[in-house]
């Protein structure tokens, strides 16, 4: 069963404000920014996870004997390198990983930073009528 509900007057007109051409193009912008903000921490998840294996395998060729081949995963391949060379290879994919990390980071700030610039404007305009969080 639905419950209805009688609006006061000043809660109808208040919930009446005409939204303009910008306020659309802000409401669009905000969307935007939320999926693109989705999309990076997505991204950013899969690349600590890599950098997480890639600390365990350093971890692991650490413990290995120096002397032995490694087999060592580039692109889709396995090759056999040197011990030494495959600690040197995860160090430079580590810190790969780490400026990736840091610029996705930095990339979900921007956005966030713009995002409440957005929702301040909203907000002030249509007050309870528009819900910007999630």
């Amino acid at each position: 069963m639905s419950s209805l509900r009688i609006l006061s007057q000043e809660a109808e007109s208040a919930s009446s404000t005409e939204v303009t051409w910008d306020d659309q193009q802000r409401i669009n912008t905000f969307s935007k920014l939320n999926s693109r903000v989705r999309s990076l921490f997505e991204k950013l998840q899969e690349v600590k996870q890599e950098k997480e294996a890639l600390d365990d395998l350093s971890v692991e060729l650490e413990l290995g004997d120096e002397d032995e081949l490694v087999m060592y995963k580039i692109g889709e391949s396995f090759l056999h390198v040197p011990h030494n060379r495959a600690l040197k290879r995860v160090e430079k994919d580590k810190s790969s990983l780490e400026s990736q990390i840091s610029d996705l980071s930095g990339r979900i700030g921007e956005c966030e930073m713009e995002m409440q610039k957005l929702k301040t404007v909203l907000y002030a305009k249509f007050g309870n009528a528009i819900n910007l969080d999630e």
